[in-house]
């Protein structure tokens, strides 16, 4: 998993926006925050101190931020959302290329679309019923949920609880060994296959884990822990 140093492009982009952008295409900023009007259509979306909100019906080709949130409302495009400290929401039926951050949660609502990836380091990710995510969804530490939905890649995690409750995952599930500053040995991540869950890709832990997976759910080879078979997606941690 790779989060692109954004704060250095950001800034170094900044540095040479001293020609006004073009009105209503292009907004450079470096205090405060930026709003794409609903049903507009805009090119680039930068800040660095203060997050982005994209309207209902909004086109914009790239929102990115430094500090700040990034909220992308119904039905609307943003062809790349990145941000480095704050989180981002996709609303329903919204489409996004791909959606990065390093400190902070990614939601995805129902029926919303992302092209590509989903990528953070420390935060978690939740994903609503309806969801398709073309590309891989990782992250190192938070939990990941995702509903019904459909990932096109794979799920990785090093630190992160991982919950499927229906979810169809066309490539590996994969738990890697914690290294450096992210190691945590004294709590095992837990991964939680449920009722109906797809995983056609392999099971793959490079480190333990407390794994759950029920009758109803169809996955891939194993690596690593046996499973623990359940009845519900809300299964009890082993003692």
């Amino acid at each position: 998993m790779r989060i692109r140093p954004l704060a250095h492009a950001l800034l170094l982009s900044l540095a040479f926006a001293g020609a006004p952008a073009l009105a209503q295409e292009n907004v450079d900023k470096v205090f405060g925050g930026i709003t794409a009007e609903a049903g507009r259509e805009y090119g680039s979306l930068d800040t660095v101190n203060g997050g982005i909100t994209v309207r209902a019906g909004a086109i914009v080709r790239k929102a990115a931020t430094v500090n700040g949130g990034i909220s992308i409302g119904r039905d609307a495009r943003v062809g790349k959302a990145e941000t480095v400290n704050g989180g981002i929401k996709l609303a329903e039926g919204a489409v996004a290329g791909t959606l990065e951050t390093v400190n902070g949660g990614i939601r995805i609502d129902e029926d919303a679309r992302v092209e590509d990836d989903v990528e953070l380091v420390n935060g978690g990710i939740r994903i609503a019923d309806g969801v398709a995510v073309g590309g891989d969804i990782g992250n190192v530490n938070g939990a990941i949920s995702i509903a019904a939905a459909g990932v096109g890649g794979g799920i990785t995690t090093t630190n992160g609880d991982v919950t499927l409750e229906g979810a169809t995952v066309r490539g590996d599930l994969r738990v890697e060994k914690p290294t450096g500053w992210f190691s945590n040995r004294n709590r095992l991540p837990r991964i939680v296959i449920g009722a109906g869950t797809v995983v056609e890709g392999d099971l793959v832990f490079e480190r333990e884990v407390e794994l759950y997976v029920h009758p109803d759910a169809r996955v891939g080879k194993q690596t690593g822990t046996t499973p623990r078979m359940i009845d519900s997606p809300d299964a009890p941690r082993a003692d």
